[in-house]
C-alpha cells in the first residue's frame, strides 16, 4: 500500500509511485473488456493531459466533465488532475435548469461531454454564456468518435475528444500540490440550488487511503464498482483506494439487481460497494442455493438495512461493513472487518478526525445518549471540503463555529459506536442520489396549473430511502398526469415525483414559511395520485410520447 508523505497527496504522485511499484499490474477494465495496466492507463492520461494542456488547460482551471461509466470518463477526470485543473463531473441525468446551474457555477470555458449527453447539452446552449468549447467522445463503446455526432449547436464550438495516446517524448506534466482543488462534486441543496463541493487534493487521497485500509484491501483484490462517477465512492472508495493498494477494478455501466451477482462472478471480484436500497433490491431477487458460490467478500455500505443485513451476509457469503460519510467530510464512521456484524455506522477514526454530537439549534453538545447532529472537523489540513464553489454563504452556513455541520442526526452507544437517526431540515435521498426540492418547486411553478407547491421527501419501500412527494394547491384546470409530463422533460429522472398530491392551501408558519414537518407528517394519503399505481413509465414521458 502507497505511504507518501503529506506533500505528495494528490492523483498525479499517486500514480507515478504505483506505477513505479507495480506497473504492469492490471489496473482497470469494463465488465467483459481486457484489462489496462497501470502503466498503460498512465501513458494514455498523459496523453490526454497534453492534448488538454494545448486546449489552454492549465493549473486552477476547471472542466466539466459529463460522461457515463466508461475508460473515457476517467481518462479525462485524471488527466485534468495531472494538469493541477479540477474537473467538475457531474450529473449524466442533469437536464434543463439544473444542468445550466452546473455548468455556470463552475464558470467553465470547456465541457467534456459523452455523446449520449450531446443532446442534453444542445436544449441550454443558450443559458450557459461562459462556455466556449465542447470536446466530445463516446461513452457507451468508448472507442474514438467520429467530428459529426448528430446534434447540432449554434454557438459552442464541437470537436472530438483526442483518442488515447502516449504523450510526446519530453513532456511534462505539471502536476498540482496536496492544498490545490482537484475536485469539484455537485451535492444536492435542500432550500436552494445543488452545491458545488469543493475538494482538495489531499482530501481526496485521504479518503480513499482510508478506504483501502478499512477495507484491507490487497493487491489479489478485484473492486466490482457500478456507481456512476460523478459520486465521490467509485471515485474515491473504489478506483484511487485501489490504486493506493495496487488492485485490480472492474466498472460497470450502470446498476441492475439482477445482474449484480452474475457480474461480481463474471469480474471475480472479492470487494464492492452498494448503497442501502441497491441491496434491498438485489436481496429481493429468487434465492438460489449456489448464491453464496462467489468470490465477493468484503461489501462497503451505506447503510446496510438492518432487517437484511445477517440473511444478506449468510446468502452471499460476504461480509458487510457499514460506514456513514458526506462527500464534503469524506467518511470518518467505520464498522471493523475485525469485528461480528453489529448495528450502526461505525467508530470514529480518531487520528484524522472529530465528531460532536451538538443540538442543532444552539450548537452546544447533547447529552450522552442523546440525538444530536453530527458535526465534523479534520485534524490536518486540506482534508475536508474547502467550501461550496461560488456559494459563500452557504459555506459559512455549514462551516459555522469551526464544525462542518452535516445535517444528519445520530446517537452514540456506550461503546463508541455512532447511530445514524434521521436527516435534518429538507433533505431527500432517493436511490443514492440526494434531490433538491428546491429544484423540483422551482420545475413545478413553471406549469400554469401550479399556483404554489412543496417538495418533500416520504418513506420509499427501502429503508432510509425516500420517495418523492409534490404538494400542490392547484389552479382549476390541474391534471397530476400533465404536471407529471412537463417535470419529466425538466428534471433528471431521479427528481421527478412518484407522488401528487392537492391542497386548498400549504401549511405555513407566522413567519409565512412552509411548514414541510407538517406536511412530511401528513404523507401519503388514500387519495394521493401515485405515478406507479398510473403506470406512468418516466422514459415515455422524457420522449415526449405520454
Amino acid at each position: 500500500m502507497l505511504d507518501l508523505p503529506f506533500e505528495k497527496w494528490t492523483l498525479g504522485d499517486a500514480l507515478a509511485q504505483r506505477v513505479e511499484a507495480s506497473g504492469d499490474a492490471p489496473f482497470i477494465r469494463m465488465v467483459g473488456g481486457a484489462p489496462l495496466s497501470y502503466r498503460e492507463l498512465q501513458a494514455q492520461v498523459l496523453g490526454l493531459a497534453e492534448a488538454l494542456e494545448r486546449e489552454g488547460v492549465g493549473p486552477g482551471d476547471r472542466v466539466v466533465i459529463m460522461g457515463g461509466n466508461c475508460l473515457a470518463t476517467l481518462r479525462c477526470w485524471f488527466a485534468l488532475n495531472l494538469l493541477g485543473a479540477a474537473d467538475v463531473t457531474i450529473n449524466t441525468a442533469y437536464r434543463g435548469r439544473p444542468l445550466v446551474h452546473a455548468i455556470n457555477t463552475a464558470q467553465a470555458r470547456l465541457m467534456l461531454v459523452g455523446t449520449r449527453q450531446l443532446g442534453l447539452l444542445a436544449e441550454c446552449e443558450g443559458d450557459v454564456p461562459l462556455l466556449e468549447r465542447v470536446l466530445h467522445f463516446d461513452d457507451e463503446t468508448d472507442a474514438p468518435v467520429a467530428s459529426s455526432p448528430g446534434v447540432r449547436f449554434a454557438r459552442l464550438e464541437l470537436a472530438p475528444l483526442p483518442a488515447a495516446q502516449a504523450p510526446s517524448p519530453g513532456w511534462q506534466w505539471p502536476g498540482a500540490r496536496a492544498q490545490d482543488l482537484a475536485s469539484i462534486i455537485f451535492t444536492s441543496g435542500t432550500s436552494g440550488p445543488a452545491k458545488g463541493v469543493m475538494l482538495p487534493h489531499a482530501q481526496t487521497y485521504l479518503v480513499s487511503l482510508e478506504s483501502a485500509r478499512q477495507l484491507q484491501l490487497r493487491e489479489d483484490d478485484v473492486y466490482y464498482i457500478f456507481h456512476p462517477l460523478f459520486h465521490m465512492s467509485p471515485r474515491y472508495v473504489a478506483i484511487y483506494a485501489a490504486l493506493i493498494a495496487g488492485a485490480q477494478v472492474c466498472m460497470d455501466r450502470a446498476f441492475s439487481a439482477a445482474d449484480w451477482l452474475p457480474r461480481i462472478r463474471a469480474c471475480g471480484a472479492t470487494v464492492s460497494i452498494g448503497h442501502g436500497p441497491m441491496l434491498e433490491m438485489v436481496h429481493a431477487m429468487p434465492e438460489r442455493p449456489d448464491d453464496a458460490d462467489n468470490p465477493l467478500r468484503r461489501l462497503a455500505t451505506s447503510p446496510f438495512p438492518w432487517h437484511i443485513a445477517a440473511d444478506f451476509e449468510r446468502r452471499f457469503g460476504v461480509r458487510g461493513l457499514e460506514v456513514w460519510g458526506m462527500t464534503e467530510v469524506n467518511i470518518p464512521l467505520w464498522n471493523s472487518l475485525d469485528e461480528p456484524l453489529r448495528p450502526g455506522c461505525g467508530r470514529l477514526i480518531s487520528d484524522e478526525y472529530e465528531i460532536a454530537l451538538v443540538d442543532p439549534e444552539t450548537d452546544l453538545p447533547v447529552p450522552d445518549g442523546t440525538a444530536g447532529e453530527l458535526v465534523v472537523r479534520a485534524r490536518r489540513p486540506w482534508t475536508l471540503m474547502q467550501g461550496y464553489f461560488g456559494m459563500p454563504e452557504a459555506t459559512l452556513k455549514a462551516w459555522r463555529n469551526l464544525w462542518f455541520h452535516t445535517g444528519d442526526l445520530a446517537w452514540k452507544d456506550d461503546a463508541g459506536c455512532y447511530h445514524f437517526v434521521d436527516r435534518l431540515g429538507d433533505r431527500i435521498r432517493r436511490r443514492a442520489e440526494n434531490i433538491s426540492s428546491y429544484e423540483i418547486e422551482v420545475a413545478a411553478m413553471q406549469h400554469p396549473s401550479v399556483r404554489e407547491c412543496a417538495a418533500i421527501g416520504v418513506a420509499s419501500e427501502f429503508a432510509s430511502d425516500d420517495d418523492v412527494l409534490l404538494v400542490v394547491v392547484p389552479a382549476p384546470d390541474f391534471d397530476a398526469a400533465t404536471l407529471l409530463a412537463h417535470l419529466a422533460r425538466r428534471l433528471p429522472h431521479f427528481m421527478v415525483p412518484r407522488y401528487i398530491d392537492t391542497l386548498a392551501e400549504l401549511p405555513r408558519t407566522p413567519t409565512n414559511k412552509v411548514r414541510k414537518a407538517a406536511l412530511r407528517e401528513r404523507g401519503v394519503q388514500g387519495t394521493t395520485w401515485d405515478r406507479k399505481a398510473h403506470g406512468m413509465d418516466l422514459r415515455a414521458l422524457v420522449a415526449g410520447r405520454s
